[in-house]
């Protein structure tokens, strides 16, 4: 049986964060044919410079470059910063552009915040750049997240089912 490879990414660099917690209650979703990993290196991607995108840029982009070729899909969930996309997570989509390294790749974005709204959108004109393939089916926003948390587990029953239906959908994607 091949084993499908998944890259999840969280828009927040906060250890701990709500987006981050989701990720983990996802990675328990899967099945056990999938190599599901959480991506945490997001802090060192140095700001995007188009003198250094070339086939040699810095340590980190390489680094990310590589996992994203190596992965069969990809889950973003991000929080919504100041009505956008968090700085750090645009600055690593930004790096990839001219990679193609999202190029028809199933994607899976959530975005988990107080709105969310504006910051969702920007993310799938943002994913349509790169030419990833939002899964049908696999996009959700969860406004006011933080009251459908206990702790760092989601507790809210419509959300679970919600998430649970967004990762089916990923997963008939490939």
């Amino acid at each position: 049986m091949t084993q499908h490879k998944i890259l999840a990414i969280s828009g927040s660099l906060r250890t701990g964060s709500t987006n981050h917690n989701i990720l983990k209650y996802l990675g328990g979703l899967m099945p056990a044919d999938i190599d599901y990993t959480i991506y945490d290196s997001l802090a060192l991607i140095p700001p995007f410079d188009p003198g250094n995108d070339d086939d040699y840029p810095p340590e980190p982009v390489f680094e990310v470059r590589e996992l994203l070729k190596q992965v069969d899909g990809v889950i973003i969930c991000t929080p919504e910063y100041a009505f956008g996309v968090p700085g750090q997570l645009k600055n690593m989509l930004d790096w990839m552009v001219s990679s193609a390294s999202f190029s028809d790749k199933p994607v899976a974005l959530i975005t988990a915040s107080l709105g969310g709204e504006t910051a969702h959108a920007a993310m799938l004109l943002i994913l349509g750049a790169l030419n990833a393939r939002v899964a049908d089916g696999a996009r959700l926003n969860i406004s006011f997240i933080r009251s459908k948390m206990d702790g760092d587990k989601v507790a809210d029953e419509e959300t679970i089912a919600k998430l649970n239906d967004v990762v089916n959908a990923f997963l008939k994607a490939f």
